[in-house]
C-alpha cells in the first residue's frame, strides 16, 4: 500500500452505473452474505490491535486476521537464534480473541539478501534486491519457514508452551507479499518466486502434510508494469502468475491457493480483475485452485477528484465496501473464493496515499460507518 501504487490507481477510470440498479444491487447485501463459507471475512491491521480491540473485531464477525511474519525481524543475525517473541504475542492475543491467524512469510535479513533503494522511490524506501531463492539465502529461508511450521503448526512448540490457549494451530501459510511489485522485492522475478514457493512448500509440508500453501497476494495492476523497465520493476498479476507457471516446471504441486490484491477505483472493476486472474489458472490446467483476496479496500478521506481515487469520503467508503462485498459473496462459488480481507482495521498516516483513511476504525479506535457495514456482512454485532 504505497504511494506509487496509489498514484497509478488514482488515474483509473471510474465506471458509471444507474442509481436504481445500484440501489437494488446493494439492497441485497445482507442476504448475499449468508451464502459464504465459514471463516470468509478477514481484516488486515496496520498497527497491532490490543486484545480488547481484537475481541471487538471477533464480536463483529471477523473470522481471520492477516499478519506479517518477517524473516528479517526474527533472525537478523547470520546463524543467530530465531526470536519468536513478537510473533508469539500476536498469535496469543488473536487466538485468545477467538480469531484465526493467517501469516504471510516475507522479508530477508541483510546477511542473506542485500537491501537496495526501491527504484523510483527517490532513496526513501528500501527492499530486498531479490528474493531469497538461491544459495545460502534459500537454505536460510527454508530453515526459517520450517521453524515457523514447527512452532505454530499442529503439535507445535508454541501450543505446548501455552497449554491453556485454545488449540488453533496455523494450517494456512502465505508466501511473501506482492511479489510482483518493486516495494516488496526491488527486482521482481517470476522464476525466482516459483523456486521460493517450491522450497517453502517442501519445508512446511515436511512438518504438516495437510498445510495449505497460498501464494502471496499479487497487486493486480501496478503502474510500473506499464513501462518496460529493464530489469522489470513490476508485473501485472496475470503476467507474473503466467510466467511463474512457465518458468517453474511442476510448480502446481507446490501450492494450494492463489491470492490477489485487486485494488481498483470502483468496486465494479473487481470483476474483470478477478476473472482475468482465474483465466490464467484455467489456461495452466490449474482451475481447481481457490482464490484468496488478502487485501482490498477504500479510504474514508475526503474526495480527491484530481488525485487519489481511493478517497471516497465516509459515505463513499461504505458504498464501496457494500458493493464489493455483495459482488464477492455472490461470485464466491463461481470464482472459488476462499477468503476476503479488508485493508485495513485502523487508519495510519504516512504509509500510503489512502492508508490514513482505509480503516474500519478511526483515531482512538472509534468505529466508522464502514464498520457497521462490515458487521452486517460478517454476521456479528457492532459493539
Amino acid at each position: 500500500m504505497l504511494r506509487e501504487r496509489m498514484s497509478f490507481l488514482g488515474k483509473a477510470r471510474a465506471l458509471a452505473a444507474g442509481a436504481v440498479c445500484a440501489a437494488v444491487f446493494l439492497g441485497g447485501f445482507a442476504a448475499a452474505a449468508q451464502a459464504v463459507p465459514a471463516k470468509f471475512w478477514g481484516v488486515v491491521p496496520q498497527a497491532e490491535p490490543s486484545f480488547e480491540q481484537l475481541q471487538r473485531l471477533h464480536r463483529g464477525g471477523v473470522d481471520s486476521v492477516r499478519i506479517p511474519v518477517g524473516w528479517d525481524s526474527v533472525q537478523p543475525l547470520r546463524n543467530g537464534p530465531i526470536d519468536w517473541s513478537g510473533v508469539d504475542s500476536r498469535v496469543e492475543n488473536i487466538t485468545l480473541a477467538g480469531i484465526e491467524v493467517l501469516p504471510f512469510l516475507s522479508g530477508a535479513p541483510t546477511w542473506a539478501v542485500a537491501q537496495v533503494w526501491v527504484p523510483g522511490s527517490h532513496q526513501s524506501i528500501k527492499a530486498p534486491r531479490n528474493l531469497p531463492a538461491s544459495g545460502a539465502a534459500i537454505a536460510g529461508w527454508s530453515g526459517f519457514v520450517r521453524a515457523a511450521a514447527e512452532r505454530y503448526g499442529p503439535g507445535g512448540s508454541f501450543w505446548a508452551e501455552h497449554p491453556t490457549l485454545p488449540q488453533r494451530p496455523i494450517r494456512n501459510w502465505q508466501i511473501w507479499n506482492e511479489e510482483n511489485f518493486k516495494y516488496f522485492v526491488a527486482r521482481p522475478n517470476p522464476a525466482e518466486y516459483g523456486k521460493l514457493v517450491r522450497a517453502s512448500s517442501t519445508a512446511i509440508k515436511a512438518i504438516d502434510g495437510g498445510a495449505q500453501i497460498v501464494l502471496g497476494g499479487m497487486f493486480a495492476r501496478p503502474g510500473d508494469a506499464v513501462v518496460k523497465f529493464k530489469p522489470p520493476r513490476a508485473y501485472f498479476a496475470t503476467d507474473f502468475l503466467e510466467r511463474m507457471y512457465k518458468t517453474t516446471p511442476g510448480i502446481k504441486a507446490s501450492f494450494d491457493g492463489v491470492a490477489l490484491h485487486p485494488y481498483t477505483s470502483e468496486y465494479r472493476e473487481l470483476t474483470p480483475e478477478i476473472e482475468a486472474f482465474r483465466r490464467v489458472l484455467t489456461r495452466n490446467h490449474d482451475s481447481a485452485k481457490g482464490l484468496w483476496i488478502t487485501e482490498m479496500g477504500w479510504s474514508s478521506e475526503p474526495l480527491d477528484p484530481l488525485g487519489d481515487s481511493f478517497a471516497k469520503g465516509p459515505a463513499g467508503q461504505v458504498k464501496q465496501l457494500k458493493g464489493a462485498f455483495s459482488l464477492l459473496a455472490r461470485g464466491q462459488v463461481k470464482w472459488q473464493l476462499k477468503r476476503v480481507y479488508w485493508f485495513s482495521v485502523d487508519d495510519v498516516t504516512g504509509v500510503c496515499n489512502f492508508c490514513g483513511g482505509s480503516g474500519l476504525f478511526g483515531p482512538g479506535f472509534v468505529p466508522k460507518k464502514s464498520w457497521a457495514a462490515y458487521v452486517k456482512f460478517a454476521g456479528g454485532r457492532v459493539n
